[in-house]
């Protein structure tokens, strides 16, 4: 059978591979207060900070009872660093209480970029993380600065994300490319429109330098943090401007700061094809796996089916579509946790027998839409705003085109739709600042945990994984 021609939506309106493990363990139920106490930091907490920040960490904090045992608080920090005296910002924070004998708080990111920590704490706190580090710790998990509650990014309301997740366009070809180009601009422009100057500061630096904040509002003199994902590369960041404050780090599935977007890209690729034979070799040992053969010949299997829908976008009984890259997303977000292994078996098989509703289902989950119609978290349109101010992306033709092919290459079933990112940001209104680099975090104290990336010397505990 031909290869069915590459039409994809643009990366800016596609819940991006990275973030989709961080709804994982994310919903978006009410926050409702109840009782309420008010904290501030003291020198001895804070630190040696420079003047201009000092009234943000000694802010005195009203941490209020949610959600039946947590407490909600909102923390302002400067919008710009460089001018803290001007505009602020609330980030949004929730915390879990230790329940044995406190040693400090445990900060949590569950990665993306625009992964809500909020949510993952809220949903998640209970049972996630272990009675032993409950007892120790409090739980605490902060939206960062363009996610969610915390002047959270807008792009595209809810009818506008479901027309764009009807939509692929072919980019090997020059019209494909256009159309991308220009559905691009329109979206940059209602982000611009919706979000205004903030757009310039959702940056990870600053996220890390709001960590800092939080820490004193915590009560710790080091931060104590777990980050999953793009979580690494946050907490990476903040030991690289604070390693005399770096407490207790784990860094789950671990991002390497000083790759570039197109080294970023291709080792997701990577990675999701080799979770996806995972998947295979795992599904054929059993009797309703809906692909046979070797491992080889069910990948391609899969391969193929990907390729009618990427040819002609199926139709579900609620009267949408899913196209070529909702199923590769798909496929995608359930490489993120074998508790999805299952769905993804029953979704293929009817997706196999003509029915496109399992992937349907599978593609809402990861976009965080209900069964209403509602987008419950903005982490596409954050992980838009945080990547364009984190990277220098390429947007010349022969570049996109050129690493595309190594993409589909190296990842036959992932490579497209990770492939032409610098599109994303051609005409965001703001120049990226971050800068990709090691990060040595000299000045950090050793850590007596277990490493599997070795080569820094700061007291984080590193972790492999997918994302």
């Amino acid at each position: 059978m031909p290869t069915a021609p590459v039409r994809r939506r643009h990366r800016l309106i596609l819940m991006a591979a990275a973030s989709i493990g961080a709804l994982l363990l994310s919903s978006c139920s009410v926050l409702a207060p109840e009782k309420s106490t008010e904290t501030s930091a003291s020198a001895e907490i804070v630190g040696d900070v420079p003047a201009a920040l000092k009234d943000f960490y000694t802010q005195p904090v009203t941490w209020s009872s949610c959600n039946g045992g947590f407490q909600c608080a909102e923390v302002k920090v400067p919008l710009n660093y460089d001018k803290p005296g001007t505009d602020s910002i609330k980030l949004s924070a929730i915390r879990l209480p230790a329940t044995g004998k406190r040693l400090g708080a445990m900060v949590i990111n569950p990665g993306g970029p625009g992964g809500s920590g909020v949510n993952m704490v809220k949903d998640g706190g209970k049972s996630y993380f272990s009675e032993k580090l409950r007892g120790a710790y409090d739980i605490v998990g902060f939206d960062p600065r363009g996610v969610q509650r915390s002047a959270g990014v807008k792009c595209l309301d809810d009818a506008q994300m479901d027309a764009a997740r009807q939509v692929d366009f072919d980019l090997s070809t020059d019209a494909g490319l256009a159309a991308a180009d220009a559905e691009t601009k329109t979206q940059t422009e209602l982000c611009q429109q919706n979000s205004g100057s903030e757009l310039g500061y959702i940056d990870t630096v600053s996220s890390a330098k709001d960590m800092d904040i939080l820490r004193a509002v915590v009560g710790d003199k080091q931060l104590n943090y777990m980050g999953f994902s793009y979580g690494t590369k946050l907490g990476a960041t903040y030991a690289g401007l604070f390693p005399d404050r770096v407490g207790k780090f784990s860094l789950d599935g671990a991002l390497d700061p000083a790759l570039d977007i197109d080294e970023v890209s291709m080792g997701q690729a990577v990675g999701f094809e080799n979770a996806l034979r995972a998947w295979v070799a795992d599904c054929l040992t059993g009797s309703d796996c809906p692909v046979s053969g070797t491992v080889d010949e069910a990948m391609t299997q899969i391969q193929t089916l990907q390729a009618v829908y990427t040819a002609t976008p199926q139709q579900t009984p609620e009267a949408r579509v899913v196209t070529g890259t909702e199923f590769t997303g798909a496929l995608a977000f359930a490489m993120y946790s074998t508790d999805l292994w299952e769905p993804l078996k029953a979704a293929l098989a009817q997706a196999f027998a003509g029915d496109a509703s399992g992937m349907l289902m599978l593609g809402d989950y990861s976009a965080d839409r209900d069964s209403s119609g509602v987008y419950n978290s903005n982490t596409s349109a954050a992980f838009t705003a945080i990547n364009c101010l984190d990277y220098s992306m390429n947007w010349d033709t022969a570049h996109m085109r050129e690493q595309a092919e190594l993409l589909k290459k190296a990842a036959p079933t992932f490579g497209d739709l990770l492939s032409y990112s610098g599109l994303s940001c051609k005409y965001w209104p703001v120049k990226a600042t971050g800068t990709q680099e090691t990060i040595s975090a000299a000045g950090a104290g050793p850590h007596p945990g277990h490493w599997h990336h070795g080569r820094s010397r700061h007291p984080l505990c590193l972790g492999s994984g997918t994302g």
